[in-house]
C-alpha cells in the first residue's frame, strides 16, 4: 500500500514543516533556552518600554528635556554642572547637561524614543521594499529578475553614508528630521532584505505545494501571498531584527556628524556628539548615552542571533534540547 505524500513523519508535521501554532511554540522554547537571547529580549523590551513611556517617566521626575537651568552649571568653569557626578540630585536623577543645565534623565528617555522610532521606521521601509521587490524578482520573468537583480546589487554597493550626509545637509530643517532619517535609511537599506527574499522565493517556487496550487488554477497573486510569502517570513523576521541595531548605529552616526536630529529634540547620537568635548569635565554626560546605546544595540544583536537560531529548523543541540 502506497504512503501518501503528505503523510506525517512526526506528530503534527508534514513535508512543508510543522503547523504554525506548534512552530511558534517550538521557536519560543528555543529562544528561551538561549540565555544571551533572553538577555537581549529583556533589555530590548525594557528599552522599548522606556521609549514608549518617556513623557510619563520625565513627568515622574518632574522635569522636561528642553527647559534650561543655568543656575545648575558653573559659568566660571565653562558650564560644568555643579555638584557631584554631573549634578545628580533628587530633582535630577542623572544630573544635568553642561552649559544648558537641561535635565539629563529627561533627555535620555526622550532620546531613546527618537532613536528607536527612527530605527523601527527605517526597518519597516526596508522590509516593505525588500519583500515587494524580492518577490517580484523571484516570481517575475527572466528579464525582470535580471533587471531587479542589478538594481538590488546597485543599492547594496551604493555609498549610502556619504549620500545620506550630503542629502541631510541640504534638506531644510523645516522637514521633520526623524521622518527624514527613517526615509533615507529605509530607501538606501532595503537591498539586503530583497536579496534574501529573492533567494528564498527561488527555492520555494519549485516546492510541491506551490506546483499543486498552480495546477489547481490559483492565480499568481494567490500563489505569491498564500503559498510562498509564509515561507519567507522566518528569514525576513530574523534579518529585520538585525536591521534594528544597524539602523540605531546609523542614526547615532548621522546625528553625531551633525546632520541627524536637530536640537532641542534629543537623540543618543546627538547627545554623544555634544558630549565629546566634555569627557574630562563631565564624564557622566558621555557615559550615560554611550552605555545605553551600546547595551541597546548589543541586546538587539543578541536577540537577532537567538531568533535566527530559533527559526532555523536545522539548529543544533540547543534547539534539540529545547524540544
Amino acid at each position: 500500500m502506497s504512503v501518501p505524500v503528505e503523510t506525517t513523519t512526526r506528530a503534527g508535521t508534514t513535508e512543508d514543516g510543522p503547523p504554525p501554532a506548534r512552530s511558534a511554540r517550538v521557536v519560543w522554547r528555543r529562544l528561551l533556552a538561549d540565555r544571551p537571547a533572553v538577555f537581549g529580549l529583556a533589555f530590548a523590551g525594557l528599552a522599548v518600554l522606556v521609549a514608549l513611556t518617556a513623557p510619563l517617566l520625565s513627568a515622574l521626575e518632574g522635569q522636561d528635556p528642553v527647559t534650561f537651568h543655568p543656575e545648575l552649571v558653573d559659568s566660571a568653569r565653562g558650564g560644568v554642572p555643579l555638584g557631584s557626578f554631573g549634578g545628580v540630585s533628587a530633582e535630577h536623577w542623572l544630573g544635568v547637561e553642561p552649559q544648558t543645565g537641561r535635565d539629563l534623565f529627561a533627555r535620555t528617555v526622550h532620546g531613546a524614543q527618537i532613536s528607536l522610532a527612527v530605527a523601527v521606521g527605517a526597518a519597516v521601509v526596508q522590509v516593505g521594499l525588500g519583500v515587494a521587490l524580492g518577490l517580484a524578482a523571484g516570481l517575475g520573468g527572466r528579464w525582470l529578475d535580471h533587471l531587479l537583480g542589478r538594481v538590488i546589487d546597485l543599492v547594496i554597493a551604493f555609498p549610502s553614508l556619504i549620500f545620506s550626509v550630503a542629502l541631510l545637509a541640504v534638506v531644510p530643517d523645516s522637514f521633520p528630521r526623524p521622518l527624514l532619517l527613517m526615509l533615507i535609511l529605509g530607501l538606501f537599506g532595503w537591498g539586503g532584505t530583497a536579496r534574501i527574499v529573492r533567494a528564498q522565493v527561488l527555492s520555494l517556487r519549485s516546492r510541491d505545494h506551490v506546483a499543486a496550487a498552480r495546477l489547481a488554477g490559483a492565480r499568481p497573486a494567490r500563489v505569491a501571498f498564500r503559498e510562498i510569502l509564509p515561507g519567507v517570513v522566518a528569514p525576513v523576521l530574523s534579518y529585520a531584527a538585525i536591521l534594528l541595531p544597524s539602523n540605531m548605529i546609523a542614526e547615532a552616526g548621522l546625528s553625531f556628524l551633525g546632520v541627524g536630529v536637530r536640537p532641542p529634540t534629543p537623540s543618543w547620537g546627538q547627545m554623544l556628539s555634544k558630549a565629546t568635548t566634555w569627557f574630562r569635565g563631565d564624564p557622566v554626560y558621555v557615559l550615560v548615552p554611550a552605555i545605553l546605546l551600546f547595551l541597546t544595540v548589543l541586546s538587539f544583536s543578541l536577540l537577532a542571533d537567538g531568533l535566527r537560531t530559533a527559526l532555523d529548523p536545522r539548529a543544533g543541540g540547543l534547539a534539540r534540547r529545547a524540544e
